[in-house]
């Protein structure tokens, strides 16, 4: 059996105002060809299908048009899907009467029966190989608040869920593979990406020890960077298509092939290359003069597709009404797509949060700014674990 493993992406992202739909295009051709090319016999999907909730009509297009593609061009090929964060569940799962005869299976909420116990069985999807049962696949979709057993934790509760499922497999004597949309301890975070903290929250980290090691393997979604989990080899991120922010830049991109035979099971990282890079410049912010300097160092061309994003760096050492103006002009002529300018004030020598910008200021959790708060107030002294538990709920509780 042949598995591909992607996650994360974000159909209809906009970013800095660029539609990135043809962007998305190159991707799902070329994803289309890794698993003509590969024989690929099943597709997983770890959730982020779409940058929102409530996805354009034309996101949703592109996505539809993906899978009838993919499917009809390989009739034998089994998808599954689970929600993340950003999709809507119930929108993911609405049209299952249709996919289901496409042999696309969508798992994104979690169901209970008549006696409130959670339905382990629809979690569980039969993985196929020339008409027969080959593997087990624990389709786990985003975990929300009463989707998981009643734990002391979300952590432990997400565990506890992971080891029902295994349970139910276990004695079947045929490999299982696990999904799910989650941060795992002991998991990388692009550098500076305040964001996608914000979106994890802290208190929302999962052990691997919630995947049993007899698991063949675990395809996680929701952290963008492409990296196995606390050196086990097995339990892996495939990552974006595509990097989503500037601090994503350096981030290899592509998906996860896993091959299981007699003799074991082999995990390969196929990789790919977006249509457009994302660049920054200066390294660090410089002042607005040095900043035009190596704007003129940029190649000179027209502006194409494959052009990459640019964020520039400046520092603002004193009020400079025209800095736009000169970086746009600055910038005329040359092959790239200004997204980004990041004025910058020079920062103070001084303990605890210091944000450069009004724009890194917006993207600092306030759950960081309590606890610097607390830890200046009474002399270095980092605030207990129960109030933080109790001030990260009401903070969840206000959606802030």
């Amino acid at each position: 059996m042949k598995i591909l493993h992607t996650a994360d992406w974000h159909l209809g992202q906009t970013f800095y105002e660029y539609d990135r739909r043809e962007e998305h295009f190159h991707f799902l051709e070329w994803l289309k060809q890794q698993i003509k090319q590969h024989e690929i016999d099943v597709l997983l999907i770890a959730g982020d299908v779409f940058d929102s909730p409530n996805p354009s009509a034309e996101s949703q297009r592109v996505y539809y048009r993906f899978l009838r593609e993919v499917t009809s061009e390989n009739p034998s090929l089994q998808i599954v899907i689970i929600a993340g964060n950003h999709d809507s569940a119930a929108r993911l799962e609405a049209p299952n009467p249709l996919l289901e005869d496409m042999n696309i299976i969508v798992r994104g909420t979690v169901r209970r029966n008549a006696e409130g116990d959670i339905d382990l069985q629809h979690l569980i999807v039969p993985l196929y190989t020339e008409g027969k049962v080959a593997a087990y696949c624990l389709a786990v979709p985003y975990l929300r608040q009463g989707d998981y057993p009643s734990a002391e934790n979300y952590s432990k509760g997400v565990q506890q869920l992971y080891e029902q499922l295994f349970n139910k497999v276990k004695e079947k004597g045929i490999p299982v593979v696990a999904m799910g949309h989650l941060q795992a301890t002991g998991s990388e975070i692009s550098g500076d990406d305040r964001s996608e903290r914000t979106v994890i929250g802290g208190l929302e980290c999962v052990s691997p020890d919630a995947f049993n090691e007899a698991i063949t393997y675990t395809a996680l979604g929701h952290l963008h960077r492409s990296q196995r989990v606390s050196h086990r080899e097995n339990v892996c991120y495939s990552g974006t298509p595509m990097p989503m922010s500037f601090a994503e830049k350096n981030n290899a991109s592509g998906v996860v092939m896993i091959t299981i035979d007699t003799e074991g099971t082999n995990i390969e990282k196929l990789e790919f290359q977006p249509l457009a890079g994302l660049v920054s410049i200066p390294p660090e912010a410089r002042p607005l003069e040095e900043v035009l300097q190596v704007i003129g160092e940029l190649p000179d061309g027209d502006v194409t597709l494959r052009s990459p994003y640019l964020e520039i760096k400046i520092l603002m050492t004193e009020p400079e009404p025209s800095y736009k103006y000169k970086i746009e002009e600055a910038l005329k002529g040359k092959a790239v797509r200004l997204a980004r300018i990041a004025a910058m004030l020079p920062q103070k020598k001084a303990s605890g949060i210091a944000a450069t910008s009004y724009e890194e200021l917006q993207t600092i959790r306030p759950l960081d700014m309590a606890l610097d708060v607390f830890k200046r107030k009474y002399g270095g002294t980092e605030m207990p674990d129960t109030m933080k538990q109790l001030l990260e709920s009401v903070i969840k509780e206000a959606g802030i």
